[in-house]
């Protein structure tokens, strides 16, 4: 690993401006209709128990990352192919949310661009960041944290005094019971975005405090989901359920319906910033995952000279992972949450914690007979 540590409040804004990523250009639990605030708000609360197993696996293994505990648990063969599957789904994350900003870009901004120029004028700034190390990436999300939520509030506001947010469209409550939400939670958006924070997984050992990272963890998942709850409420309520759903980008459509004095307006900029940090930061956090890990299963003595190729890698991989944007969202509901987000971020990660209790357990009993209940990791 590289050698380097970052403060719990550096921690903090990694892991919210993560959060936020994709979660903001995507029309996130929409399949609850009006009610998919609530369903972001259920994945939250899943999100956070998931976090708990992972923090918990690290109370266990706290001066390595998950590609290395994984040897240490489930056997170094095994083991070192579940790291290795495990850099290879960071990896094909990371150009999946390259490959809808890449897309937001071309459509929004830039048209007669090339998808390929603009993803790979992202991953070479990406490429920049995750050599210069997790220290680096850390404070410039100190810097970026506070320019987003300035332009988050601004924009907040903006939309209250222009008059176009209409409550009645997120009535009724529950319309249709309690179900399509559960769904919606469970299926969704207990995987995006929350579930995601399994990647953290491998920046926990940097943490100069290790007794702060529950509460730190614990503080930005919640923030994270208020805010996306908020801004999924937010988009129902100005654009309404239907203009909602058939919306590529709900928020920017939003976002272009503000009109203050009949001259502020067209405030597509504050879009495009606020969600291209929260990207950048999605990006690198998975990008730098990879580099690390491959760094250790390989035995790279620098890590830094690994960017290069990775971010090949994952440019290529976010132009080839589908034909068409539809094709890579049809991908994205029906696909990926099954087949990895499911086993990678739930069913691995508790058969780690459940392993490791019983080394645990065993090891403590070697070390004292007389012990008929080991010590748990200690949660600060």
């Amino acid at each position: 690993m590289e050698k380097a540590k970052i403060s719990s409040y550096q921690f903090f804004v990694l892991l919210f401006l993560f959060e936020m990523g994709s979660a903001l250009i995507i029309p996130l639990g929409i399949e609850a209709k009006q009610d998919a605030w609530l369903a972001i708000l259920l994945g939250m609360l899943g999100g956070l128990l998931l976090f708990l197993v992972y923090y918990l696996l690290y109370q266990y293994y706290p001066d390595i990352p998950l590609t290395e505990y994984l040897q240490k648990t489930a056997g170094k063969v095994l083991g070192w192919i579940i790291a290795l599957l495990y850099l290879l789904y960071f990896a094909y994350i990371a150009a999946r949310v390259l490959r809808d900003f890449g897309t937001m870009l071309v459509t929004f901004a830039y048209p007669d661009t090339p998808l390929f120029i603009i993803n790979a004028l992202l991953i070479i700034v990406l490429t920049y960041a995750v050599k210069s190390g997790i220290e680096s990436v850390a404070r410039t999300g100190e810097l970026l944290f506070v320019l987003m939520y300035l332009l988050a509030i601004a924009g907040f506001i903006l939309i209250v005094i222009s008059g176009l947010i209409d409550i009645n469209n997120l009535k009724p409550l529950l319309e249709e019971g309690t179900w399509p939400v559960v769904k919606t939670a469970f299926t969704q958006t207990l995987y995006v975005p929350f579930g995601e924070a399994v990647v953290f997984a491998m920046i926990l050992p940097y943490l100069s405090n290790p007794k702060k990272a529950r509460m730190t963890g614990v503080s930005a998942l919640c923030l994270s989901g208020i805010n996306l709850a908020i801004v999924m409420a937010v988009n129902i309520s100005v654009l309404g359920i239907d203009y909602t759903m058939r919306s590529q980008y709900p928020l920017l459509s939003a976002i272009q319906r503000i009109q203050v004095a009949e001259f502020l307006e067209r405030l597509d900029v504050f879009y495009m910033l606020g969600t291209v940090i929260g990207g950048f930061f999605k990006i690198c956090i998975f990008f730098y995952a990879v580099v690390i890990g491959a760094s250790g299963l390989f035995n790279v003595k620098k890590p830094s000279r690994l960017a290069y190729p990775i971010g090949l890698v994952i440019l290529i991989l976010s132009m080839t992972i589908a034909s068409s944007y539809s094709e890579h969202i049809r991908e994205g509901l029906d696909i990926v949450p099954i087949y990895l987000h499911l086993p990678f971020q739930v069913i691995i990660p508790i058969f780690l914690l459940a392993i490791a209790f019983v080394k645990n357990r065993k090891k403590q009993t070697k070390k004292d007979p007389n012990i008929s209940e080991p010590d748990s990791p200690v949660i600060e």
